[in-house]
């Protein structure tokens, strides 16, 4: 259960979250991708055994976990960029 909830539910709690917070495509999808990857680091030396894993670990797991936080904040941006409505003027 914990590599479920570190691989795929924690980026994309981080995608959504970054994406609320910045409210620009751009600066979100940075935010999440740095944020993903500390946070796998962290995650990753406090759930491991000590000396188990290292940072090489992340680098090789995190093009993943990256990928799943952009989604979710691409997914969120098209959210709510289709529920707007255009004004008509005087048509």
């Amino acid at each position: 259960m914990e590599p479920l909830a570190v691989l795929v539910l924690l980026p994309i709690v981080v995608g959504i979250v970054s994406e609320l917070f910045f409210r620009d495509t751009t600066h979100a999808s940075l935010a999440a991708a740095i944020a993903t990857t500390v946070l796998l680091f962290l995650c990753l030396r406090l759930l491991a055994p000590a000396g188990l894993y290292n940072w090489l670990a992340v680098l090789l797991v995190s093009p993943l976990a990256i990928a799943s936080a952009l989604a979710a904040v691409l997914i969120l941006y098209g959210h709510k960029q289709g529920r707007r409505r255009r004004r008509r003027n005087g048509a």
